[in-house]
C-alpha cells in the first residue's frame, strides 16, 4: 500500500494516476475526494460532516469521522485480500491522522509518501481547478507535514508528477 499526503491541489492525484502508469502491477488509486463525493450532500454542507469555511480552512463533523472510519477499515480490507491501493488522503490532524491509518494498517507493509508543493503554486493550481475553496491550498501546503516522517518525499513544484511516480515506485522496488 502507498499512502499519498498531502494538502489540496498538491498534485496527490496526479501522482496517483502515474503510479498507475509506471508499476507493472495492477494498483487501485483511491482518493479522500473519492469519500466525500459519495457521502450525502447533507454531509458536505453541515456540522456532522464536512465543512469547508471562506477561509480554507476545513472541519470534520462526527458523522464524516464515522464514514471516515468505516472508509479507511474498507480500504485496509482490500489491501488485506491482495489488492495492491494508492490512498490520497490529506492528513489535516498531522500525526494524528496518520496514527488513525497506522491503526488500520496495521501488519501490512506501507509506504509512507509526503507530497509537498510550495504554498503559491498550490494556490495557482487551486483557482486554475475551479472545484475548491479559494485558500485552501495555502492554508494546507505546510500544516499537512507538520510532525509528519515519510518513507519518501517528493516536491510538485519542482517536478512533473511523472517524475515523482518514478521516485515513489523506485522505494516500492528497492526498500
Amino acid at each position: 500500500m502507498i499512502v499519498l499526503n498531502g494538502g489540496s491541489s498538491s498534485g496527490k492525484s496526479g501522482i496517483a494516476r502515474c503510479l498507475q502508469a509506471v508499476l507493472p502491477e495492477a494498483w487501485l488509486a483511491i482518493g479522500v475526494d473519492t469519500l466525500i463525493d459519495v457521502m450525502p450532500a447533507r454531509l458536505r454542507l453541515g456540522s456532522e460532516g464536512i465543512g469547508f469555511a471562506a477561509d480554507g480552512e476545513v472541519t470534520v463533523g462526527v458523522e464524516f469521522r464515522l464514514l471516515e472510519d468505516a472508509w479507511m477499515e474498507g480500504v485496509a480490507a482490500m489491501v488485506r485480500a491482495g489488492a495492491r491501493v494508492i490512498v490520497d488522503d490529506v492528513f489535516l490532524g498531522g500525526p494524528e491522522s496518520r496514527q488513525r491509518w497506522e491503526k488500520v494498517l496495521d501488519g501490512l507493509d506501507v509506504l509512507w509518501v509526503g507530497v509537498r508543493c510550495d504554498a503559491a503554486v498550490a494556490a495557482g493550481r487551486e483557482l486554475a481547478r475551479g472545484d475548491r475553496v479559494s485558500g485552501m491550498a495555502e492554508v494546507q501546503a505546510d500544516l499537512v507535514h507538520r510532525g509528519m516522517t515519510y518513507d519518501v518525499e517528493v516536491d510538485t513544484a519542482r517536478a512533473e508528477a511523472i517524475e515523482c511516480a518514478k521516485a515513489i515506485a523506485e522505494r516500492i522496488k528497492s526498500p
